[in-house]
């Protein structure tokens, strides 16, 4: 996947991130929305109704750009090993 650098990021709205006010997971491109679904569970600091939020973010990425979800909610995706 192609890094984006301080510069890039500036340039992507915070409505293309799956956590917007922490801009964290971007979601401009499927490779983007498969690594959000990937990292999901490491963005910490933030509360229950956001990662809802982000989620539905990402599913409505997901359609976007043909992305395949094996998940049906967040609550499906693998805890983060510890």
């Amino acid at each position: 996947m192609a890094k984006l650098d301080t510069e890039e990021r500036k340039h992507i709205p915070d409505s293309q991130y799956a956590f917007p006010d922490e801009r964290k997971e971007p979601l401009e491109n499927a490779e983007h929305v498969r690594n959000a679904v990937a990292r999901f569970n490491q963005v910490k600091g933030v509360s229950e109704a956001e990662k809802d939020a982000a989620w539905r973010r990402i599913e409505k990425a997901a359609k976007k750009f043909g992305v395949e979800l094996d998940e049906s909610s967040r609550k499906e995706l693998k805890p983060q090993k510890k």
